[in-house]
């Protein structure tokens, strides 16, 4: 893609003085910006997309200008270069597309309301004004809005409302200006919201605001956690929360996640409110998405990247930093194990794949943004990445670095560079050399360690899964052994360490590396090493069972070992109460599926072998909770139970029915943390209309969206073919799927092996529909990604090839359509190789 023209060196804005007036009925708007700033030249450029320009004046007279659309572009033609202020007057459309400025629908007592908000990240704000649009184009703004307000509508912006008095006889909400900022973190929300605020130690008003569809309690959760994240923060960066509020409000459609906009941070309902009847996981993910907002409020907001090819950093410093913070204000969750569990798998799977991106690349154009930086790349590894940086730096270094860095960028654009040159200052370590070969490299290495003639031998070389060309990279490893007497790094491609035996006689325990699973590689300990170490695996901590049973996994999954080698090892944790160890099982279980077929001997004695590695806690736990439990306690039950629904067993299913019956009538009421198991459960041994229709009834009702996704994954348990038809209808009806969460219901159809061919030819009938709902959302490659994650036949890969590879030449597709080859060809080949080998040994177990 042709690199695109940075508008800000013919213009540097200084400030812009909005007024917006919109009109939720019609969907239009009108407006004016009064834009102050140097021009560098007497012909300028503003960014706009689909605005069009009534007028551009300068001291009250007219101006030249040009609108150049497929630039996004407005042209003006100056008298002459230096400071200037600009007047310009346009009008624009409120669309649906969740960018810009757009509607959120819901309903409230049976009556269709909307709440009108806005999404500029990465370069929508050019769909609201004209602007430079570009992140280093930093300036303070003034907004003024109107709006078809009735009565019980608020409006919320970045900074407080000024001029109360004015605004009850004009109609018109005026916010106080807002520190040098970028145009993509100015926001707005209008509609009839409501709200809990409180203020932390420093006095920052924090405030939880959503629709009335939702209990004002649903945001105390979030507010206690906002408030006290804010005050761990201001601790820790040395560095006061920068501007008067904090207010977090939930959209009922919103693409994304959350968006951090400097003081106004919006979020999907599912990430902020919680409802009092919720699990641990869904109070803990509440908790990781506002910390992971709100830590942009420094890093992101008060310093921000110069071009978006450091958007990595903003994300993978946030990804890192929620874990620290959540992980301080609530230390009985260890949530540093949530990362273990989702993170580190997903980052360690994708980077393996040949042709993944780095972490670091090249921006020419912010349409490049949504199809280069892969979630599991940008957010998962780049927050591995960091995690690793905090450990080698020391805690007490990174911090001191992070201080000097938001004291010296304050309000201005860095690079990546800026913010290794400060931790380098703090910890006397050369951090740009240490973090550039992980950085700008694509994939991960595997540390090799084996014995001989009482030699130890480590070796470094590039780990792939599926067909790749190796070229040769080395990374710096931090070894970050259990033993002493070792090197701290291998920066080498091999390197021998002699007298083996001495050095165990000055050791305990089995030789180990990448402790705390810290760092971005994985370990093959091969011969002597190996059966030292699963030897003493009752005998590690929690961490490093789970790293066993992880890496093991992914060594398997590239050939280097045989799938059947796993099944020994996980016999000898099926007592391990852990929910790291206890996910690590569910996860390989799962992976060893794959090798089956349907109501084969193999599958049966499988079902068996995952009924006997969840006993132990199934009998401990069973479905109801005890008084005085753990968290943790709660988080295994949902896997075990899950398990043991999905292995047929009896004496789960049957007790998953009466409880259904008991709370047949009031559904919402089933406890969270059993209700997705209990609802899956009854689809599928006790499947009828009634049934699927009571769901589906249930599902538009509520305003619970934890609820609502466990009730989707319920019916995705069908096999009903004509159930499965009214529900493929029904996905493009928005008034029952909201287009935000589309990809999940494809998803979870998509991997059912009943529902697999029909959904994915619905998905290849309906392309057009798609594209046209969500092509610019950010879920849109989903519908790439999803089928490349489940398909494992050579007839689906060809299927999937046959459909994408004419697509090759659409950017926001075209590498996850090549990664998506190379995943489900991968699979193919493992499967054909090791399938007659994984039931053989399956079957043994028994």
């Amino acid at each position: 893609m042709q690199a695109v023209a940075r508008f800000i060196d013919t213009f540097v804005p200084e400030h812009y003085d909005i007024f917006l007036d919109l009109n939720r009925k019609e969907k239009t708007f009108s407006g004016r910006v009064s834009l102050s700033g140097l021009a560098k030249d007497s012909k300028i450029s503003l960014h706009q997309k689909d605005l069009t320009i009534q007028s551009v004046q300068v001291a009250g007279k007219d101006c030249d200008f040009q609108v150049d659309d497929p630039a996004e572009a407005l042209h003006i033609q100056l008298a002459s270069s230096g400071p200037v202020t600009l007047l310009v007057q346009f009008t624009g459309k409120i669309t649906d597309n969740m960018t810009g400025i757009y509607p959120s629908y819901y309903t409230v007592d049976g009556q269709k309301k909307e709440v009108l908000s806005t999404q500029f990240e990465s370069h929508f704000a050019r769909e609201a004004f004209p602007s430079v649009d570009e992140p280093e184009a930093k300036a303070t703004f003034d907004l003024s809005l109107k709006f078809d307000q009735e009565e019980g509508d608020v409006a919320l912006s970045n900074m407080p409302e000024i001029e109360v008095e004015n605004r009850k006889k004009t109609g018109i909400w005026k916010f106080a200006t807002t520190p040098r900022m970028s145009s993509y973190l100015l926001a707005f929300a209008a509609g009839e919201l409501q709200g809990l605020t409180k203020k932390t130690k420093n006095g920052t008003l924090v405030g939880v605001y959503s629709t009335k569809a939702h209990p004002l309690a649903n945001s105390e959760f979030a507010l206690d956690i906002a408030v006290r994240v804010i005050d761990f923060y201001e601790d820790y960066f040395g560095v006061k929360y920068p501007i008067p509020q904090a207010l977090q409000v939930a959209l009922p459609d919103f693409s994304s996640g959350a968006m951090e906009n400097w003081g106004l941070v919006t979020y999907r309902e599912i990430y902020l409110l919680v409802d009092e009847n919720s699990t641990v996981a869904n109070r803990q993910i509440v908790a990781l998405v506002v910390a992971h907002e709100l830590a942009h409020q420094w890093f992101g907001n008060l310093v921000t990247m110069k071009w978006w090819d450091d958007l990595w950093l903003n994300e993978s410093f946030a990804n890192m930093m929620e874990y620290v913070a959540v992980d301080a204000i609530e230390p009985d969750w260890k949530i540093f194990e949530d990362f273990q569990t989702t993170g580190a798998p997903h980052a360690l799977k994708r980077d393996a794949t040949d042709g993944v991106q780095s972490v670091h690349v090249e921006v020419k154009h912010p349409d490049e943004i949504n199809t280069l930086f892969d979630a599991a790349i940008v957010y998962a590894k780049g927050s591995r990445l960091m995690h690793m940086l905090r450990r080698w730096l020391g805690d007490q270094a990174f911090a001191k670095g992070l201080h000097a860095y938001f004291q010296k960028h304050q309000y201005g654009n860095t690079v990546g560079l800026d913010l290794w040159e400060a931790l380098s200052t703090s910890s006397n370590r050369d951090v740009a050399g240490f973090m550039d070969a992980w950085l700008e490299q694509p994939g991960y290495p595997v540390l090799n360690v084996s014995l001989e003639n009482d030699t130890l031998k480590l070796s470094q070389k590039q780990f792939f899964i599926g067909e790749h060309e190796d070229k040769g990279r080395i990374w710096p490893i931090p070894l970050n052994s259990n033993w002493t007497g070792l090197p701290d790094t291998l920066t080498s491609e091999s390197l021998e360490i002699p007298n083996y035996s001495a050095l165990a006689a000055q050791n305990k325990g089995a030789l180990r590396f990448n402790t705390e699973n810290t760092a971005h590689y994985i370990t093959n300990y091969q011969g002597q090493i190996l059966d030292d170490l699963l030897e003493n695996l009752d005998q590690l901590d929690n961490t490093s069972k789970l790293q066993v049973v992880q890496e093991r996994r992914l060594l398997a999954e590239s050939g280097q070992i045989s799938y059947a080698e796993l099944l020994p090892v996980l016999g000898k944790l099926a007592k391990e109460e852990s929910n790291m160890v206890v996910n690590a099982l569910a996860q390989t279980l799962a992976a060893i599926e794959r090798f089956l077929d349907p109501e084969s001997p193999a599958e049966a004695a499988f079902k068996d072998l995952t009924i006997r590695l969840n006993q132990h806690n199934f009998d401990r736990l069973g479905f109801e909770k005890k008084a005085g439990e753990s968290d943790e306690d709660e988080l295994v039950r949902q896997v075990v139970v899950a398990q043991m629904i999905h292995a047929d067993d009896e004496r789960a299913s049957k007790k998953a029915s009466q409880i259904f019956d008991h709370y047949q009538n009031q559904l919402e009421k089933l406890p969270a943390a059993i209700r997705g198991q209990v609802l899956a459960n009854q689809v599928k041994h006790h499947e009828s209309k009634a049934l699927t229709e009571l769901y589906l009834d249930t599902y538009v009702q509520t305003t619970d969206v934890a609820f609502k996704m466990q009730i989707l994954g319920a019916l995705s348990q069908t096999k009903d073919k004509s159930t499965l038809e009214d529900l493929l209808v029904k996905w493009q009806d928005k008034e029952i799927v909201k287009p935000q969460d589309l990809a999940s219901w494809y998803f979870n159809f998509l991997r059912q092996d009943f529902a697999q061919d029909r959904v994915w030819s619905w998905s290849k009938e309906n392309w057009n529909w798609i594209k046209a709902t969500l092509g610019g959302d950010m879920s849109f490659d989903r519908f790439v990604i999803y089928p490349a994650n489940v398909f494992k036949t050579a007839e689906k890969l060809a299927e999937f090839k046959a459909f994408f590879e004419p697509q090759l030449s659409d950017l926001s597709i075209s590498r996850n359509i090549s990664m998506g080859i190379k995943e489900i060809a991968a699979r193919v080949e493992l499967i054909e190789r090791e399938k007659a080998a994984v039931q053989e040994a399956i079957q043994a177990t028994i």
